[in-house]
Order: C-alpha cells, then structure tokens, then sequence
C-alpha cells in the first residue's frame, strides 16, 4: 500500500543550489537513477525542474538505509534531508551538481512496474513504442525541454502582442463547413439531425469579422483541424499564432512581426537577429532557389542556360526548348572531388523522385572535364555551358531539362540534400527572410481551372488587380510568408476589403455567386456595414518550436501527437463508438469493401 507524503514539498529537485547548503528541504519526484556502493547509496530524485541527487550513508538510521535500497526506477519519493555540497565530488553536467540532500526521511508514494523502454536523454527505442507509452516517453529532458520552450513561445507571444495593442480573443472551434483546399474535420449535430459543424482549418473569416466588428489588432494562439495526408512537420490537429490587423498595409503587418521574431530568438535562445529582413519577390526566389521558401544558409543557386542550350547538338536540351520547357542547373562549388560518380547516380535517382527524367552533369576535377552528355556536344557548347555557371576546377554542375514546375522542385531539392550530404550547413546559422509578390492564382490540372494560390479573401497587387479577369497568371497578391532556413515559418496577407474586388475574385476562381452567398453569406453580409483595410498572418507553431528547438519533426514538440495514419498509439483513437451513438446522430456507417 502507497505511504502518505510525511512531509510538504519545499523545494523542486533541479532547483537546489550552493545557497542552499545547511537548509533541510523535503523534496518529491520520480526515481532516475540508483547506485548502491555497499555503505553508500545514491537515488537521483527526478521531477519537471531537473534531477538532484540524494544521498544514503552509514550515518543514517539502518531501517531508511534498507528502504533507500528497495526502491526501483520511476518509483515516487518524497525525500527530506539537509542540503550539503559535494565538494571533489561536484557534477559539472548536472545544474544541482555541486550539491546532494542527505536523507533523514523517506516515503514510497506510488511504485513502478519496469517501464518498456528506458527513460534517458538519449532513448534508443523506436517511436512507435514510445508514443505508445508517451507519458513515460514525456518524463525524459528532452522533450520535457522542448514543452518548457513551447510554453515560452505562448508566453512571449501573448506579452509582445498585448505590449503592441493586440486582445486576445478566442473563435469557435464547431463553425460552418467551407472547404477549400484541406478536406474538412466533420462534427454531426445531434439537435440539426443531417447537419454538420466543421472544425476549423484556421480562424480565417472569424478574424476578418473581428475587423468589421471594429477589434482593429486581434491575435489568438489558435486551434486548427485539417483532413490532409502527414508528414514530419504536419498534424491533423496543430496550432497557430493568429494574428490580424486594420487600417494597415504589408509593411505594417512585416514590421510588427519581424519586432516579434526578434524577440522570440533573444529571449529563447539569446541569439540577436537582425531587422529589418531580406524581402525576396516569389519569383526571385522560384528562379534562384527552386523554392517559395529558400534556405539562404548555402548558395548553389540555380542557372537558367535555356537560351545557351537552344540549339543544342544534345538533344535532351534542344528537345526540350523546343517544347517550350526550360533548362537550368546547379553549380555545387568546389566539393566536386567530395562526390564521387556513384554519389552522382545517387542524386539522379533523388531527383527522380521530383519526376526529373534524370540529372546531366558536368565535373571538372584536376584539368580534367567528365560528363554523362559532354560527348553529345561541341567544344563550343562545352565551353558555354562551363562559362554560363562560371565553373572552375573541382566544380560539379548538374543540369535537369523538363516543365518549369519539375526543374524548379528537383533542383531545389536538390540544392538542399547536397548540401545536408556535404555538412556545408552551420549549426545556430539562422537565416530569415520574407517571400513577397506571391501569385494571386495557380492552375489546378485535375480542376483544369484557377484557384486562389493562399485563400480567396487574399488581395491582388493594386497594379495587378486589371488583370484578374484577363491573364489571370500575371496577377501578384498582397501576401507573404516568413522563412527561416528552408521551413515556411508562417504567412499571410493584406485581404480584399472591396465588395466588388471580391465578387471578382470569387468568379475568377470559378465561384458563382450563389455558391459564394451560401459558402461566406454571412462574410459578404459584414462587408455591407462597412470593412476597414485589414490584414494579418498566422504562424505554426509547432513548427516554429521545432526549429528553435532543433528537432527533426513537430511530433517532438507536440505532447500527445499523431502518427502518420492520423492515429494516436497512446489512447488508441480514432475508435468506434457505441451504436446508440450513431442512432442518436441518425448516422449509418457504410463498410468500405477490402
């Protein structure tokens, strides 16, 4: 049977100092670690402050010495003793290394059965098992640190805001179903039998009405639900720092956030970052980096020899002009002799899988020139295409000839796995930018029709807005996103505020004003009483925290993720429920054939 606490706690176990040397303190916590050196005996008692050691000698009474020693890992003490350092002894790794508590007392509050895996910084069992048991998988430093700093993160954003004229104010998590984009999160009504609530993708239209309702600064560390296929930085449930502003433009919206970023990384991680950051136009970024979120912690920058190539002797480039595509290329500069030709085939293969037919390259090592095309080619094209990337001795230059869509994401790509290959990346390099100028709309193939490339309450460049109806792809919007080493940190946009300039965005993308009445009536409604300018952006969270924590994925700054089939291992869920249930919901579940 568990004992009952003798004493009150007064004091957490990674709080201990040597201020405190001669204090008594009763300590409680979880059991990290025991030594038993015959005479001597050490626990070191855990809790969410850290660990402190405690110490068991001959100078004890025998019956506590004897109960010291029963004790196993994870058990749950409550410890009291006299706080005395350690002197040669001191643990340099430890923050309560230079002191221990000498026991006097000590109750078992709760015993452990011998958990699966074991609880250290660095645990080697897969996750699947440690998801499963994530509450024994939360006990260890590691991720209980990158929790605290996901509490620091709310807390910093909550003050900065507030200091900068922001109300919190929450948003309903049941609201109507308007999918766009992501697959909705359905809830069945049971009182609207047939009906359905949606959980939100973002608070989107509820933060544009905040503005109309005349709340000119709100933000929220919101909820947000989305049915799409995971990956590493992606949730079905995650959660943003929303945020929207009136009687603004972008630079407005840039300014304040850049004030935020600065001070999330000073009292984080105490880095100093720089502002005002790099601004880069989404087309600058497409055709230098292959990617609306470039990582500027490295070059190999992308080169467009099209017109070089044109009329090419090699055919895969003379072909592919000719079908109107594009021919660009990477010069990774001066590793070449640090990628070997079997590394080569490697990256071929990597870019493939961005559908790349394949990868030509170019290697100049020692003098020398090798090539998978070069034998395809003139001297003089050769030689262009060496001049055109400015190549020099132990440069490797790979080119891939295709749809602009598929040169700029296989090249992106592979900008970013050579780099991660080579080690070129500096650790603690954080480099920050804003991707501008994004387009209003992109082509959907499979819908063979435009769709809005954010949302479509994102509002076009003044200078572009003539252009919505008659060349819809020329068309720049009013957004931007924040990019921190390759990630998209968050986005946003100055929204349209003009009923007509909506009405217009609407049919531009294909939505007739009857679906547009019935999907956003109540938005369309609002703007009839008067709409201020207005614009915001939202960040991830649990990507920002993962990349100031420097983990490989969000799962690990998330206390209870999911995993890739948007299951959770602890509790089992989704699961079915009762039939009762379903009957209540007027709800009949069709099996799907195997």
């Amino acid at each position: 049977m568990a004992e009952k606490m003798h004493a009150k706690r007064t004091a957490k176990c990674g709080a201990l100092r040597k201020s405190d040397v001669g204090n008594e303190v009763t300590l409680c916590g979880w059991v990290a670690k025991r030594r038993n050196l015959g005479s001597l005996l050490f626990i070191d008692l855990r809790d969410v402050s850290g660990v402190c050691q405690i110490t068991f000698d001959d100078t004890v009474d025998k019956a506590l010495f004897e109960k010291a020693n029963s004790v196993r890992g994870e058990y749950v003490l409550c410890v009291s003793g006299t706080v005395r350092e350690r002197g040669s002894d001191a643990n340099t790794k430890m923050a309560t290394g230079a002191v221990e508590v000498l026991a006097s007392n000590l109750s078992i509050l709760s015993k452990a059965e011998t958990p699966p895996f074991e609880i250290t910084g660095e645990c080697n069992a897969n996750e699947e098992l440690r998801l499963k048991y994530r509450y024994l998988d939360l006990r260890r430093a590691e991720l209980k640190e990158a929790l605290v700093m996901r509490h620091r993160v709310c807390k910093l954003a909550r003050d900065y805001y507030d200091e900068n004229g922001f109300l919190e104010i929450e948003t309903p998590i049941l609201c109507k179903s308007t999918p766009e984009g992501a697959r909705d999160y359905l809830v069945p009504s049971r009182v609207h039998n047939g009906s359905f609530y949606a959980l939100p993708q973002s608070p989107q239209l509820y933060k544009q009405l905040l503005m109309v309702s005349g709340y000119d600064r709100y933000m929220q560390i919101a909820r947000c639900f989305r049915d799409e296929d995971l990956r590493a930085d992606r949730q079905p449930e995650f959660t943003q720092i929303d945020l929207e502003m009136s009687f603004v433009d972008v630079d407005d919206v840039i300014s304040v956030n850049e004030g935020f970023i600065k001070k999330i990384f000073k009292d984080v991680l105490n880095v100093e970052i720089e502002a005002p950051f790099l601004r880069m136009p989404y087309r600058e970024a497409m055709d230098r980096f292959g990617s609306d979120k470039p990582d500027l912690r490295f070059g190999f920058e992308i080169k467009d020899i099209t017109d070089v190539v044109k009329n090419s002797t090699f055919k895969v480039f003379a072909e592919a002009v000719a079908c109107g595509n594009t021919v660009r290329g990477i010069k990774v500069d001066g590793y070449a002799d640090k990628i070997s030709r079997k590394e080569i085939d490697s990256l071929n293969e990597f870019a493939k899988t961005y559908r790349a037919k394949g990868v030509a390259w170019l290697k100049l090592a020692n003098g020398e020139i090798l090539s998978s095309f070069v034998k395809f080619i003139t001297e003089d094209e050769k030689n262009a295409i060496i001049s055109a990337f400015d190549a020099k001795d132990n440069d490797l230059i790979l080119i891939v000839a295709d749809k602009p869509k598929t040169v700029f994401a296989s090249l992106g790509a592979l900008r970013c796995e050579i780099a991660k290959r080579l080690g070129v990346i500096k650790k603690n390099d954080f480099k920050l930018l804003w991707v501008t100028e994004f387009p209003l709309f992109e082509y959907d193939d499979e819908e063979n029709r435009y769709v809005a490339m954010h949302h479509p309450f994102t509002s076009p460049m003044d200078e572009d807005a003539d252009f919505i109806e008659s060349a819809p792809d020329k068309v720049r919007a009013k957004a931007y996103d924040i990019i921190l080493n390759g990630v998209e940190l968050g986005g946003g946009s100055i929204r349209i505020s003009d009923e007509d300039l909506q009405k217009r965005m609407f049919k531009a993308i294909g939505i007739s004003e009857e679906e547009a009445r019935a999907k956003f009536g109540y938005l369309l409604d609002a703007f009839t009483f008067g709409v201020p300018p207005h614009g915001g952006m939202a960040y991830g969270l649990d990507r920002f925290v993962m990349l100031l924590a420097d983990k490989p994925s969000i799962r690990d700054v998330i206390a209870f993720p999911k995993v890739q089939n948007a299951s959770e291992l602890m509790t089992e869920c989704p699961s079915e429920v009762p039939e009762k249930s379903l009957v209540e919901l007027g709800i009949e579940i069709s099996k799907k054939e195997e």
